[in-house]
């Protein structure tokens, strides 16, 4: 049986596109949705990295097992950074994919600056602590309505000029190759069996047994936080 690492999220596209692109991480990717109710973790990071790494850590601590987190959203150029952290409550605490499209397009209403791009940190933390830290980000423009009926959040608006098309018109497979969480994800594959040995390590940390370490150098490792 491979090791368990939890998802932090419950939401199901995310969950998707992680599993599908990670396919051949050697651990049995879980979501919340797999777990009993956990406190909601306010997301009140002035970066995407601080909100990716309190996410995965909280989850890593609460759980006793390793974690994922990621922090994405929409940098759009007109808007100074804006959604930015804010993205997926652009239009309130609850509000849905087509309510913070909405208030966005009407935001950027008569502006030619259409520039923006999507920006992706994936945290990986064990429940000690420590995490390693990924990134990933896909530049594009917004248009003024949304096209095609993929993807999950502001992917009908974000148009992809080598493509020609949206986010949400262009087939998943393709999406997930070029996309800012693509991207982040692509770096954590290739390094699967690296970060493997150093959640193996790192959980080895937290046992009364002393740890066995001569699969891990701490130098191989640049470890954030």
């Amino acid at each position: 049986m491979r090791p368990m690492i939890v998802l932090a999220t419950r939401n199901q596209g995310k969950v998707r596109e992680f599993r599908e692109i990670l396919q051949d991480f050697p651990f049995d990717i879980r979501s919340l949705n797999d777990f009993g109710p956990l406190p909601e973790v306010e997301e009140d990071g002035e970066t995407f990295d601080d909100n990716a790494y309190k996410k995965a850590v909280f989850v890593a601590k609460a759980l006793g097992l390793p974690a994922i987190a990621d922090d994405s959203g929409l940098v759009v150029e007109a808007l100074a950074g804006a959604p930015g952290v804010r993205s997926a409550r652009y239009a309130g605490p609850q509000a849905t994919d087509e309510e913070n499209i909405a208030k966005l397009l009407r935001d950027m209403a008569g502006k030619t600056d259409r520039r923006a791009a999507f920006h992706c940190v994936i945290s990986i933390a064990a429940p000690s602590g420590p995490a390693l830290t990924y990134e990933g980000r896909c530049e594009g423009e917004l248009l003024h309505a949304p096209q095609g009926n993929n993807g999950f959040g502001y992917d009908p608006i974000f148009f992809y000029p080598p493509l020609g098309q949206s986010f949400a018109e262009i087939p998943a497979v393709e999406k997930n190759r070029i996309s800012h969480r693509g991207q982040a994800l692509a770096e954590v594959a290739a390094e699967a069996t690296k970060i493997a040995t150093w959640l193996k390590h790192r959980l080895l940390e937290v046992k009364p047994a002393k740890p066995d370490h001569s699969e891990f150098e701490e130098n191989d490792w640049s470890v954030g936080k």
